[in-house]
């Protein structure tokens, strides 16, 4: 039976948050593999010189240093390990199952994959079949599992304008096929959203979803970009929004979720700790907030995992862990009507009672 104390009072425990059921809404498939893997693809595809160790645990010991990257430039460096993998269409395929898996077994109900197809040509694949061997990875884990997948295709900020405008046509090709929205993602400074303005008028133009990686790594001003020049429905990140006040209340008046990835954040030192994350003013100021696990390899993470810690370190009590859980599915690229079922489903293996103070919906 559920307890019948009022949320405030309740101790929530990290098994407690392991059985609740979960949406990830902001993980990258590049970011997001299973060491075994990578040292099985390395093996077969003959590319053994592409990582730094030949062993489970020498890779594990090589990416403790992620941690210490001090940049988001320098934490995206890192992606230099995996990319090479993934340009097959067998290791496309088995990395996004294999994700898929790793989340359903921790009890994800739904999950956004994103990834930049672009980066995934080098071998001779074309756009298409690079998506369609990522769909089909998905697609066959929801088949095995149970869980709900959808996928985003990133523009790269820091490639021409052109780039993006192919995957922004790439995105509106596959909308109908397990595509759901269209991102920007990749180093900040000094490559702001404005200047993919034509790819995302083209995304929303077709009525796909939209989400910009801002505020990570550069100031509002970029969150401000996303939100009045791209059109993004939700924005990656937004660490930067808190030094913007009335930015702030406008996300809160109008309901624009972040995708929250607190370990990450830490990664990249877009805060100093996790006791510093910003994600506590968001909460207590009525901004829709989700956590996130950004890349589960790099950030040694697991969506259990980030729910917890902030449980831990981020002053938020139990009531408001749950939202951030149920944000999650709330905000999900999901039709309206598919959404509101999901989230009656989940909403029922939740511990705590609904109270006057802390509403479900």
């Amino acid at each position: 039976m559920p307890p019948t104390t009022a949320p405030d009072s309740v101790s929530l425990t990290r098994d407690d948050i392991a059985s609740w059921p979960k949406a990830e809404l902001h993980c990258h498939l590049d970011g997001s593999m299973r060491l075994e893997t990578m040292l099985d693809i390395a093996e077969t595809d003959g590319k053994r010189a592409v990582l730094p160790a030949d062993s489970v645990a020498g890779l594990r010991d090589e990416l403790r240093a992620v941690e210490a990257s001090g940049t988001l430039e320098a934490y995206l460096a890192w992606f230099e390990y995996t990319i090479p993998l993934l340009q097959t269409r067998q290791a496309l395929r088995r990395a996004a199952y294999e994700l898929a898996a790793d989340n359903a077994a921790e009890n994800v109900r739904y999950l956004e994959v994103r990834y930049s197809p672009i980066l995934h040509v080098e071998e001779g694949l074309s756009l298409e079949q690079v998506n369609d061997a990522v769909l089909d990875g998905l697609a066959r884990a929801e088949n095995d599992l149970d869980i709900t997948t959808s996928l985003i295709i990133c523009g790269l900020r820091d490639r021409f304008e052109s780039a993006s405008m192919r995957l922004a046509e790439l995105a509106v090709e596959y909308q109908h096929e397990g595509v759901v929205a269209f991102d920007l993602a990749g180093g900040e400074a000094g490559n702001p959203p404005k200047g993919h303005l034509h790819a995302f008028y083209r995304a929303r133009n077709n009525l796909l979803n939209l989400t910009i990686h801002a505020g990570e790594d550069w100031g509002p001003d970029s969150i401000r970009q996303a939100l009045f020049y791209c059109g993004a429905h939700r924005i990656g990140h937004g660490i930067s929004l808190r030094t913007d006040p009335e930015l702030m209340q406008y996300f809160a008046n109008h309901r624009i979720p972040l995708e929250i990835c607190p370990t990450s954040n830490v990664d990249t030192q877009a805060v100093p700790s996790l006791e510093a994350h910003p994600i506590e003013t968001y909460v207590r100021s009525d901004i829709p907030v989700t956590v996130n696990t950004d890349n589960r390899l790099f950030s040694r993470t697991t969506m259990t995992e980030e729910l917890w810690r902030v449980y831990q370190h981020c002053n938020l009590e139990a009531r408001h862990l749950r939202e951030i859980a149920l944000n999650g599915f709330r905000y999900a690229f999901l039709p309206y009507a598919q959404k509101q079922s999901l989230l009656r489903t989940v909403t029922e293996a939740f511990p705590m009672q609904k109270t006057p103070e802390t509403p479900l919906w």
